[in-house]
């Protein structure tokens, strides 16, 4: 297999993993507040993954630490406008408006990059688009203040996936992603202590940052610190060396569709036939990305004609 290979089957694996977080973080956050939990997330996986870059003796660099804080700032703009927006808007529309970050990733490698868009990719990021719809159960769309935050949150995902792909063949994998995750925990800390609402659950530290005292909190942050944020960053920010955003953001896609299909074979929750369509339709989008549609289209009309 070559590096491509492994890269994409990676990230598909990492994808459908962080689906099938969404029961389990779901829980959770029943129980203590957004910010306050990832804190202590990236706040663990940072010190996780700088004990074993010590142990390997790898040294920080100026650049890999500058790039991880940029990257750091994305990730926290991405976390938090989805978080508000869901104040007021419905969680499926806020679902399927981030998953524009599909549409969006293509155009932001040609504004900035220079990088013209291929018929695949167009074509992949249109039917991954309308099965996110039929996925998300979004029954319309108005432009209102939590469309415009999903809208900031999207972006800030697209940058994301984009300057990962260019930071992570100029600069070291591990000093990139500590750097991220100290700094996303660092502004996760500032916004629960002067911006967070605190929940009923959980003991009150200061402001809004909190702690939830309870065995089931240690054992899904260090489950999500180590699997969720440590190891799935790790694979995608190393699968990045080797693949196209595009090709990134669509493989990451599955993410929903896997998290429904977990939701409704162990969370009891009920998927409609335009749901169970919208994820075919997903799959069917990045098997159109992986093809040369165009070339495969000459092949055939040539055996016809």
């Amino acid at each position: 297999m070559t590096n491509t290979q492994i890269a994409k089957i990676s990230l598909i694996t990492i994808a459908i993993a962080w689906g099938a977080t969404f029961l389990p973080i779901q829980y959770m956050l029943k129980n203590i507040n957004v910010p306050s939990f990832l804190f202590f997330r990236f706040l663990i996986s940072a010190i996780l993954l700088w004990i074993i870059s010590f142990k390997i003796g790898i040294k920080f660099d100026k650049t890999s630490t500058k790039f991880g804080v940029i990257l750091g700032i994305f990730m926290f703009l991405d976390f938090m406008f989805q978080t508000y927006a869901l104040n007021y808007t419905f969680s499926s529309t806020v679902a399927f408006i981030i998953g524009l970050n599909v549409v969006i990733v293509p155009f932001l490698m040609y504004f900035i990059f220079k990088i013209h868009l291929s018929f695949n990719a167009i074509l992949g990021a249109v039917m991954a688009v309308l099965g996110l719809f039929l996925l998300s159960g979004t029954s319309g769309l108005r432009l209102g203040f939590g469309e415009v935050l999903s809208l900031i949150s999207a972006f800030a995902y697209a940058l994301h996936v984009v300057y990962t792909g260019r930071f992570a063949r100029a600069c070291n994998i591990y000093i990139l992603l500590i750097t991220q995750f100290f700094t996303m925990s660092f502004l996760t800390l500032i916004y629960a202590l002067f911006f967070a609402t605190p929940s009923k659950n959980s003991l009150n530290i200061f402001g809004g940052f909190e702690i939830w005292l309870s065995i089931n909190f240690v054992y899904m942050i260090i489950f999500t610190a180590v699997f969720a944020t440590v190891i799935a960053f790790f694979v995608q920010t190393k699968a990045q060396i080797y693949l196209t955003p595009e090709q990134t953001s669509l493989i990451l896609i599955l993410e929903p569709v896997s998290a429904g299909f977990i939701g409704y074979f162990i969370g009891n929750e009920l998927l409609s036939k335009a749901q169970i369509f919208g994820a075919i339709l997903i799959i069917t989008a990045i098997l159109i990305n992986e093809l040369n549609l165009t070339k495969f289209i000459r092949k055939f009309t040539r055996r016809i004609f």
